[in-house]
């Protein structure tokens, strides 16, 4: 309801943050200032802001890239994709590409053809140089690293969670397997709801302090805190539902087996590798423990090379950086069936598999989504990545899909053509 009534007085050009002003001035005046403390972060249209800041708000752990040089993505830059046109989903008139970008309050967008980039821009306060909060599409990182665990023979994906955390023996999660909370089919009585004060998601977000907690707050202090309080509703494997804290489990199962934490883990699977150009950064929650649901900040270009080397097969500046095998599997995608209980009006024939969103389309594409607009667009057909940040009003994707899903295939349309 807050972020329908700010839209409200908020356009998508209106809100620019750079035209407001927001935390400009030595110091900036009272009404400019943006904090965590007074909620003022996570409010619209001061998010827009935030989503580029997100260190100067809340705690946070780098992921370092270290002193490799950094593997520079060649140009080849296009004049042509501006002008692209679709009809976005339940539309009846036609739209370009150019046009989709404000309406879906871009931050920031870039396309990779062949390796190559041939569209780049930046909107706001967003920079090259600068991160910005992944949301969701953190869970395909976190996902594609115990997937590849699991291929090295140091996780069981039949395993059940209890057998790498005993302290989650009593809760609802305690009887899944690996697999199943890889794909979502945990049973748990959790809903995600993000405009719902009643839903636990509320509970969540609250326990890790990644919104301001009530003044008289007596609930779990951290994450893992509140795993051990979820309960099970019905049994795991029936269906997909998307549940944020069945990344949360599995990123403290790899952190338990490994011994190192997940930024750590980022760092030695990814940063080290892709030769990223600047450090990536998790929020915390109080215990150190990072927000592997969807706490990871990075630049636009680094969450390219990320997408640029799973459309490769896991191999990428010369080195097999993902089992290939891992990627033919989430490639694959999962039970279409189970996926079409979860009602998704915008996703009609997709599935869900290690945390990727699997489209059965005739490209093969394949997505990390996160709200408020965060995505990697993968299309092996068209040989096309296209990656992308944004803070758009409403968290929920499905008021963004109409102009973004046919955007993409359309601009993969034009790529194949030339």
């Amino acid at each position: 309801m807050t972020a329908m009534l700010a839209m409200g007085c908020f356009g998508q050009r209106t809100s620019d943050p750079v035209a407001l002003g927001w935390m400009v001035g030595s110091p900036p005046p009272a009404d400019k200032v943006i904090r965590f403390s007074d909620g003022s972060s996570g409010q619209f249209p001061q998010i827009r802001w935030t989503y580029s800041n997100m260190r100067w708000v809340v705690p946070t752990e780098v992921v370092a890239r270290g002193s490799a040089p950094a593997n520079l993505l060649p140009r080849a830059e296009r004049t042509d994709i501006d002008g692209v046109q679709f009809m976005p989903i339940g539309g009846t008139k036609a739209m370009t590409w150019a046009e989709s970008l404000p309406a879906n309050y871009t931050d920031g967008i870039l396309v990779l053809h062949r390796g190559r980039i041939v569209y780049e821009k930046y909107f706001g306060v967003l920079k090259p140089e600068r991160q910005h909060i992944a949301f969701s599409v953190t869970k395909s990182f976190v996902a594609t690293i115990a997937a590849s665990l699991i291929a090295e023979g140091v996780l069981d994906e039949n395993a059940t969670v209890a057998k790498y955390l005993p302290e989650l023996q009593q809760s609802g999660l305690g009887d899944a397997t690996l697999r199943q909370v890889l794909d979502m089919t945990t049973g748990l009585a959790y809903s995600e709801h993000y405009d719902d004060p009643k839903s636990p998601y509320l509970d969540y977000v609250r326990a890790g302090e990644y919104v301001p907690r009530p003044a008289n707050y007596k609930g779990p202090d951290g994450v893992c805190a509140y795993l051990k309080t979820l309960t099970k509703e019905y049994p795991h494997g029936e269906r997909f539902d998307y549940k944020t804290v069945n990344t949360e489990a599995l990123a403290w199962v790899m952190w338990r087996v490994t011994g190192k934490p997940l930024a750590e883990l980022m760092r030695e699977r990814y940063w080290s590798r892709l030769g990223m150009e600047q450090d990536g950064y998790f929020q915390v929650d109080s215990t150190g423990k990072e927000a592997a649901g969807g706490g990871l900040n990075l630049t636009l270009r680094d969450l390219a090379r990320f997408g640029e080397m799973i459309r490769l097969g896991g191999r990428f500046n010369g080195q097999q950086i993902v089992p290939a095998a891992v990627i033919a599997d989430i490639r694959r995608g999962g039970d279409k069936e189970q996926f079409s209980k979860a009602g998704y009006k915008t996703l009609p024939g997709w599935s869900y598999r290690g945390m990727w969103w699997v489209s059965h389309n005739s490209q093969g594409a394949f997505m990390a989504r996160g709200i408020h607009g965060q995505g990697i667009y993968i299309d092996p057909k068209a040989e096309m990545v296209i990656v992308r940040f944004a803070s758009h009003p409403m968290a929920g994707n499905v008021a963004i899909d109409p102009t973004s899903l046919p955007a993409y295939e359309a601009v993969a349309e034009l790529l194949m053509l030339h």
